[in-house]
Order: structure tokens, then sequence, then C-alpha cells
């Protein structure tokens, strides 16, 4: 079992109430918080600590803080400025455009004390100009569809000046407040870049987002970062980009091991991404994706060490057939495995309590009771409180059973949900002509993957056996011997389940057969580049 880092002393001191997922995966995975929105987390805390000088260097561990900007008056224009189309369709002047625009944005905007959007008829040459370009933006945003409140949408990260944290907005216009929330930027973007950061890799993939123009380079202007960020500065007033207040962190983050083979093979894809070279910010959404399936697998490897299983995570892909075939059934049954991995670790681990030698020195003493809540405040942080032990006195073992099920009640609100929520989000599972969800790979998914595994081209066979040595997937035959061998399929279920991954790969341009016996997959971008 690998060491587990101690809490921080910040942590020590604030309010616990709980410490059993954080004590395995960290603080914290966060089903609500989508791939999306934990890169630009993410790339919120590179900034920050660029601006530092110490990007992707963790000096010690688990005392990252960093400050992240509201950019109150961008998000008021983005994503709270109903009015806009109406006014420019409504008036034919351009002055009673602006005049009007100004007047009810003004009226309505939050955030902001003596709101003043008239800088922003000095930027444009016309309204026409700025509406087209709040439109472009509004097109283009992070999950701009959803249903999320103003102040809880983002900006494509097209530059430093687009980055920005999840933010309550409360009170009047006269006296605004505004604070940090951890509902959308639930901290899984605080454990990814603390991952990145004892990668070993963290310089190149640094050097790679500044050379994307995301991250301002160290001693280099916001303003100077990319031709796309000027776009975003242009609707910010000058007061706002020299004098704004940055938000505070708060707690640090915590990650529980200071090395992990998953840090770095995340790192690696990365960088096998990114020196594709891809076109602009073409990288990103293949970043988003492969980020996704790594977290899904860290958690399913850490639930499976917690539970002394040695074999890393496993998922069967079923490559969608026209009928329903054994893979489909061998697919949902992996897919609902792995669902259940965090909850059965966490009832491990605090089960594993009674293996301790304090707790069996406990059991015999004179006071048993008062004994094991000390233990079991020292290792989970709980009971917060004494009447959340009341129910269980006179007994050690009804305590540990109290702390189980309120642990389980907890997990099952979000990390229990994280699996299957990550996993529909990038791609690797479905419901689609089925009741039950089972792993079934997108093609977005099938392109990111190539991205990730396939220098210039790969044998298919190879290829195979690449992704299953790197993410446990198994596809055709030779990555199944073992389901093969227990009588659960054919040999011939999961050589057709691979011809149509085949066939699938040819019919979006990645793969190429040359014979019966010699087909290749094939990086398209690699091969501009070579």
């Amino acid at each position: 079992m690998l060491e587990i880092l101690p809490r921080s002393q910040e942590i020590e001191q604030s309010k616990l109430t709980m410490w059993v997922d954080e004590s395995i995966w960290g603080h914290r995975l966060h089903d609500e918080q989508t791939p999306w929105l934990c890169l630009l987390e993410m790339l919120c805390i590179t900034q920050s600590e660029a601006a530092k000088r110490q990007a992707f260097r963790e000096n010690e561990f688990n005392k990252l803080k960093y400050d992240t900007y509201p950019r109150i008056h961008l998000r008021n224009i983005i994503f709270n400025n109903p009015h806009l189309e109406a006014i420019a369709s409504e008036y034919s002047d351009d002055a009673e455009r602006w005049n009007n625009w100004i007047e009810k944005i003004s009226k309505n905007c939050g955030g902001i004390q003596n709101p003043d959007f008239s800088y922003l008829k000095q930027r444009f040459d016309s309204f026409k100009d700025f509406s087209e370009l709040v439109k472009f933006l509004q097109s283009n945003a992070i999950e701009g569809d959803s249903n999320k409140r103003w102040s809880s949408k983002f900006v494509f990260p097209y530059g430093p000046s687009c980055l920005y944290g999840d933010l309550l907005v409360s009170g009047s216009q006269e006296s605004p407040k505004i604070t940090n929330d951890r509902r959308f930027f639930g901290r899984t973007g605080e454990l990814l870049y603390l991952m990145l950061c004892r990668s070993g890799c963290g310089e190149e993939i640094f050097s790679r987002l500044q050379r994307i123009g995301i991250i301002a380079s160290e001693g280099l202007p916001a303003n100077k970062a990319s031709k796309w960020n000027q776009l975003i500065l242009a609707l910010q007033p000058k007061q706002e980009l020299e004098s704004e207040r940055p938000q505070k962190s708060g707690t640090p983050p915590y990650l529980p091991y200071a090395q992990l083979s998953d840090y770095e093979n995340l790192a690696k894809d990365w960088l096998n991404i990114l020196r594709c070279n891809l076109p602009d910010y073409d990288a990103l959404p293949h970043i988003v994706t492969i980020t996704g399936l790594h977290l899904i697998i860290y958690l399913l490897s850490r639930a499976k060490a917690r539970l002394e299983e040695t074999e890393p995570p496993k998922f069967v892909l079923e490559i969608v057939a026209p009928k329903k075939t054994i893979i489909r059934d061998l697919a949902s049954d992996e897919y609902q495995k792995n669902n259940n991995l965090s909850q059965r670790a966490i009832e491990h681990y605090i089960r594993s309590t009674t293996e301790l030698p304090e707790w069996q020195k406990c059991l015999e003493s004179s006071n048993p009771f008062e004994e094991a809540r000390d233990i079991l405040k020292e290792r989970f942080a709980w009971p917060a409180k004494d009447e959340d032990y009341s129910s269980g006195a006179g007994s050690p073992e009804s305590l540990l059973e109290n702390l189980r099920e309120e642990a389980v009640r907890r997990h099952k609100k979000h990390l229990a949900k994280f699996h299957g929520s990550w996993a529909r989000e990038i791609g690797l599972s479905s419901s689609r002509g089925s009741r039950r969800t089972r792993y079934a790979p997108s093609d977005a998914l099938l392109r990111t993957l190539v991205l990730a595994c396939v220098p210039h081209r790969m044998e298919f066979q190879d290829f195979l056996t690449t992704l299953n040595q790197k993410y446990g997937f198994a596809i055709g035959d030779k990555q199944a011997e073992n389901i093969i061998s227990s009588g659960d399929a054919d040999r011939e279920d999961f050589t057709a389940n691979a011809e149509r991954l085949e066939r699938r790969l040819a019919s979006i341009g990645l793969l190429k057969r040359l014979s019966d016996a010699c087909a290749y997959v094939l990086n398209p971008i690699a091969r501009e580049v070579s």
C-alpha cells in the first residue's frame, strides 16, 4: 500500500466533518465538474502560478495557493446580456443602439458597483462589430447552452484574459458581493494540476501551453499572449485589467500520493497530443477527453489498490453492432462492476480499522467506546460533534458501523457518480439501444485515442494491444484471453468486435488497409507534420 501524505495544518484547522473519500482519492473528484470545467480550473491555476514564475513546480506537497480574477464586466457582457440582439435589430442609428444597450445592461448587470460600459464605444467602430464579437464568443463558450447561472458560464480559453473562476454573485449594485463557488469548479482541476506537477513533465507541458497562447509567458504581458486574447481584452475596462482584486483560493488542495505512474501516463498523453501541433486550439478537446479517461482510471486504480486488488482497471469495449451481441452484456457487466468499486473501497477502508493494533487495544480497555471514538476522529476526522456518535454509544462496533453508513451516504452524493458521469461526458459509455449502460466508445474518443497512441502509423493489432496496455481496453480476442478462457464469450465474438472497430476507423479516415493481412491506424496530423 502506498504511503498517504499527511493532511496540511490548514486542512486540519478547517471545519472537517469527515475524511474518508479524501484519504483515497484526494480533495476532490466531483461529478458536477465536467472534464471541460476541470481543464479550465487547471488553466486558471497554471496562469496564476506562471505569474509567480512557478508553474508546475510544487515546492511543498499540498501547499498550493493561487489567485483567480473575477472578470465581472466580461462575464456580464457575454452571459448576462439578453437585450443585445433586440437592440441591434430595433434601432437603426448606432448612437441609439449604444445608448439603449448601455442603459439596459447597467440596470441589470450583477457584481458591479456603479457600472459604466461606455468604454466599449471607443473600442469598436460600430455597435454591429461589438454585437458580432459577443455572439461569436457566446457560440464558442464552454457549455454555453447549459442552464447554469451567468456567473458559472465560461469563455473558451483563447488566452489568459479568458481565465476566471466559478463565482456566486449576490447583493445589490450598491453593495455587490462576490465569492468563490465550488459547485462547478469543484477542485478536480486542482487535483489535475498537482498530478501534472508530480508527473515530471510539467516544464514541457507549460511550454506547449504557452506556444498555443492559452497561458501568458513568464514576464510577458497578458495582452501579448495571442491575437484571440486581444478580442477578450477589448471587452474589459482598463481599471478592471489594472486593479481588479483577485479571488483567493482558500484551503490548499490535497492529493494523497507523492508519486504514481498514473500521473506520468496522464502527462505523456497530454504531450503526445500537444506534439501533434494541431492548429490553434484544436488540441484542447482532445486534452479534455484524455484527461477525463485518465481521471476515471485514477479513480478505479486507487479503489482497487485500497481493496488490495493487484490487477489494473479493465474495460470491455463494445464496438456497436447492428444486433445485440454477447460483448454488449460483458461491457455492461464491466461497467457496473467498475461503477461499484469506489463504494466498496471506502467500506473496506473503514472496516480495515479493526485490524489496527490500537483498535484491538481499545477493545480491551476500561473505556472502549471513548477510545474507539478518538481513533476514528484521528483517522477519519469523524465524529465532528458529540451527537454524531450518540446513537452508537456503548459499542465500538456500532460506532464504526455508524461511520460506514454515513460515509456511504456522503459518497453517493458526488464521488460515487464520478465514474458514470465522466464516462458519459468523454464518450466512453453509452446506453443507446439498451436499458443498461455499457462501455461503447464514440468517434470523438477514438480520434483522441489515435492522437494519444499513434505517433505516425501503427499496425491495427498493435494498436489494440497498445490500448489494452495503456488503458485496460479489451476489444479484440488477444486482449480478452481471460474472458474467452473463462467461457463467458467465444473468440469469434471478440474477433468480430475488432473487425467492427477496423471498419469504423476506416470510415472516419483513421485506418488504411493495404492488403488482406495488413491494416494500419493512421495519425493524420502526425503524417502532415512528419
